[in-house]
């Protein structure tokens, strides 16, 4: 299955002071660290921002966030429509917050999937919608769940139906995700 990965990057990043995808970790941009992750899945990957200034020079192209939608949600559909003109199947979104996202991501979701539902990583207990794999087919539901004026990623994959594919949060949760200035010193503290 031919598949694109979308890299949500549009968020505003206010608890980190902002221009949250830029911030450096063992010496690299978080951005450029998801980009490396996400060539690994597929070669069709696209990030998906706000404005351009949240992920300039990375070579990939950049989507902006769906006018009217709000959130993830608003990364994800981008993606979708995206990955529709690419010839692609499905979209595994990554975000460009979580710098530790275990390798098999895409295989476990992508095998998890039936018929049109998604699949969602959790860890802990917890559930992680930004880390997904979505059937391209998901945007034929986006009409009606707009409608009812819900926008959680969450909300969505309930709509579509999804399967929940859990990963051990011990000894280190792969989906540790980055929202303030003491989230990136513990990630540079795990790196080393």
């Amino acid at each position: 299955m031919k598949i694109a990965v979308i890299i949500l990057a549009g968020g505003e990043g206010r608890r980190i002071g902002g221009t949250k995808p830029l911030r450096l970790l063992g010496g690299q941009r978080l951005i450029e660290r998801a980009a490396a992750m996400a060539r690994q899945w597929s070669d069709v990957v696209a990030i998906s921002v706000r404005e351009k200034e949240q992920a300039e020079g990375c070579g990939l192209p950049l989507l902006f966030d769906e006018g009217g939608v709000e959130g993830p949600l608003a990364g994800l559909v981008a993606g979708l429509r995206f990955a529709v003109e690419a010839g692609c199947h499905g979209v595994l979104a990554i975000p460009a917050d979580m710098p530790f996202l275990p390798s098999d991501l895409a295989d476990r979701l992508s095998s998890a999937m039936t018929g049109r539902q998604a699949a969602v990583a959790a860890s802990g207990g917890h559930l992680h919608p930004v880390c997904g794999f979505w059937p391209t087919s998901a945007l034929e539901e986006l009409p009606a769940y707009l409608k009812t004026g819900s926008r959680s990623l969450r909300g969505f994959a309930a709509a579509v139906g999804y399967v929940a594919v859990e990963w051990p949060a011990q000894p280190a949760d792969p989906f540790f995700n980055i929202n303030a200035i003491e989230d990136l010193a513990a990630a540079e503290h795990r790196l080393r």
